[in-house]
């Protein structure tokens, strides 16, 4: 329930994501302060299941983009470190980890 109200909200604020828009930044923000509260139950909820670590392990992704603003070789060994513990956990889940473009996915 979590995880598909956070994709929802982020697929939301992605298609609000056109600088030719003249209100396009106020709409984001309004989407974005839409997102906290699911945000704070993400961080609230105890994960119990797999999934639910895989909503946490998305969560902290978003959270955490710019590790993946590099390849993995680039960054440093705190920010390498995070980033393969989101991806293993996502893995693991069977949830795909969709971020910029170094990700993962997207190689």
């Amino acid at each position: 329930m979590l995880g598909r109200q956070f994709e929802e909200a982020l697929g939301k604020i992605r298609a609000l994501d056109d600088p030719a828009s003249p209100d396009h930044l106020e709409r984001i923000e309004s989407m974005l302060a839409g997102l906290a509260p699911i945000e704070q139950a993400i961080m609230a909820t105890p994960a119990r299941t797999i999934a639910g670590l895989g909503v946490k392990a998305r969560h902290a992704a978003y959270v955490n983009s710019e590790h993946w603003d590099a390849p993995v070789d680039e960054i440093d060994w705190d920010a390498r470190a995070v980033r393969s513990l989101i991806e293993a956990v996502c893995d693991v889940a069977s949830i795909p980890l969709i971020l910029g473009s170094n990700s993962k996915e997207e190689k």
